[in-house]
């Protein structure tokens, strides 16, 4: 796992933010409203942001979640003003920093994500390469499971294209059940409740993916990290080494200073009951969360870290 930056060369960092940056304009405190874009029903960001959001209310913010199809949707409505809190996978934030000159900004890195490549327990596919040819969902439209499993697909060279279906996490599942694809990704949580409630009913098995890795890190940088799912997750023997990649929770640039901090205080306040997915970072460490690589910590985020290393 990429080291998040030391005490010292954060509170270098945050001291130069220039102190008004932390209240950046508009209406702000308390009583602000706060769309909260998260994911597919089922899913981690999903439960994870309805939990958030009660804590939101609890501490005095106007909040109310987005079900979307999660980090690219996600994104973009920050960007465009649609929502002004978010949850995103690194690698989808990521490019829409570095590439696509999205206006967002990170208050937190939560915890890590998995790169989940299913196939029926007894499918004769044993890795990535055993899918050329063969039709694979990638996730939904505009998610970032959809833009993981399209490098990891590139990354694994694949002497044919796989034949890609655009599925949501439930629609996949289906789609494996009933033979019309033969493989899907997913990345979240371990474990992801609607996964964990599909493999209790339809035996399953996840492709190593632990020797793409180093490629996608070649690729992409260190947003993508080696993980594993641990033993007896989704009814697996053994642990089952994959991609992993972090997920942060996202605000719009231009998110008022003084609501940033809240929010980011209310998350660290809360991070017993929000109960995130049990991974490194799950358990919302402050030297982990500022560890938000090309994603720039908001300024209001950043006073609040601050403020908690004295």
């Amino acid at each position: 796992m990429s080291a998040a930056p030391g005490r010292r060369a954060f509170l270098a960092l945050a001291a130069g933010v220039p102190a008004a940056a932390a209240g950046c304009g508009g209406r702000s405190g308390p009583r602000a409203r706060l769309r909260l874009a998260t994911g597919e029903a089922g899913g981690a960001y999903e439960v994870l942001g309805q939990r958030f959001a009660a804590e939101l209310r609890r501490g005095g913010l106007d909040a109310r979640v987005l079900r979307t199809a999660a980090s690219v949707e996600n994104l973009a409505m920050l960007a465009g003003g649609r929502a002004e809190l978010g949850f995103a996978l690194a690698d989808s934030a990521d490019r829409a920093v570095l590439a696509e000159r999205l206006p967002v900004a990170a208050l937190a890195r939560m915890y890590m994500n998995y790169v989940h490549l299913v196939v029926p327990a007894g499918s004769p596919v044993r890795s990535p390469a055993d899918l050329a040819g063969r039709r694979v969902s990638v996730g939904a439209a505009l998610s970032g499971t959809a833009v993981s499993a399209g490098r990891v697909l590139d990354a694994a060279r694949l002497r044919r294209p796989a034949v890609v279906s655009t599925l949501g996490l439930d629609a996949s599942a289906r789609a494996l059940r009933a033979g019309r694809v033969a493989a899907f990704f997913w990345s979240g949580g371990v474990s992801t409740p609607a996964l964990a409630a599909f493999a209790r009913t339809t035996p399953i098995r996840l492709l190593p993916l632990d020797g793409l890795v180093a490629p996608l890190r070649r690729a992409y940088g260190p947003v993508y990290e080696h993980a594993a799912v641990p033993a007896g997750e989704y009814g697996g023997a053994g642990p089952v080494p994959t991609v992993g990649t972090p997920s942060y929770l996202v605000c719009g640039a231009s998110l008022p200073g003084d609501v940033a901090f809240t929010a980011t205080r209310i998350l660290f306040a809360s991070r017993d009951r929000l109960e995130a997915p049990d991974a490194p970072g799950g358990r919302l460490d402050r030297r982990y969360a500022i560890g938000t690589g090309a994603v720039p910590l908001h300024p209001g985020a950043a006073r609040y870290y601050r403020s908690t290393y004295g």
